[in-house]
């Protein structure tokens, strides 16, 4: 009897684990899709700008978020070095957004898209130098379509405020961008235990 009831118990866990994890993952899934359905109808600017801060916010929030991760996993201090920066620029990159996303009634997504949870996911699987080498590979690709999303709305926004967060933020996506790669190069693929030391 007792071994049943401890059955039941672990079943009935398990269906709610599944629960929450299917739950967080419609969260994620529909956070940009459900922000670009609402601003198709309510945001105070054209569909393409309104797109353009979705992206954004969804890119920002995933440069801290996996910023954090760094902070907490990587094997070497450049990387978190790094991380850090990460999380002080784009969360204040994401404040300045949603004030401008805000006076132009523009819905921006609350937590990161799928895609980011799965690349989220994916690393936190990694561990030292595989952590390492993993992060800052994908802070490259990252900043790489970041880069020419901003690069995009800085030329072609209609709504001035956006242009002008576009213009204002490029230069340190470049930069990001800059340092990933050189972060990136200086790891060593012959060596698995450290990842060379660059130059400051």
């Amino acid at each position: 009897m007792k071994t049943l009831r401890f059955l039941i118990v672990v079943l009935i866990s398990g269906m709610v684990a599944l629960a929450c994890n299917n739950a967080n993952q419609r969260t994620a899934s529909d956070s940009v899709d459900q922000a670009q359905d609402v601003n198709d109808t309510s945001a105070m600017t054209n569909s393409d700008d309104a797109d353009f801060a979705v992206k954004a916010a969804d890119a920002g929030l995933a440069e801290v978020e996996l910023g954090k991760l760094a902070l907490e996993k990587a094997a070497d201090q450049r990387i978190k070095d790094f991380a850090k920066k990460m999380i002080a620029d784009h969360q204040k990159a994401n404040d300045e957004l949603m004030t401008i996303a805000t006076k132009h009634n523009i819905t921006l997504p609350p937590v990161i898209s799928e895609d980011h949870v799965e690349k989220q996911r994916k690393l936190r699987e990694k561990s030292g130098i595989e952590f390492d080498r993993e992060y800052i590979d994908l802070m490259v690709k990252d900043h790489d379509n970041a880069v020419s999303l901003f690069e995009d709305a800085s030329s072609d926004a209609q709504n001035a405020d956006l242009k002008a967060f576009a213009s204002k933020t490029l230069p340190t996506l470049k930069h990001h961008h800059e340092e990933a790669q050189a972060l990136r190069d200086a790891v060593d693929p012959t060596d698995t235990t450290t990842v060379q030391r660059i130059m400051p």
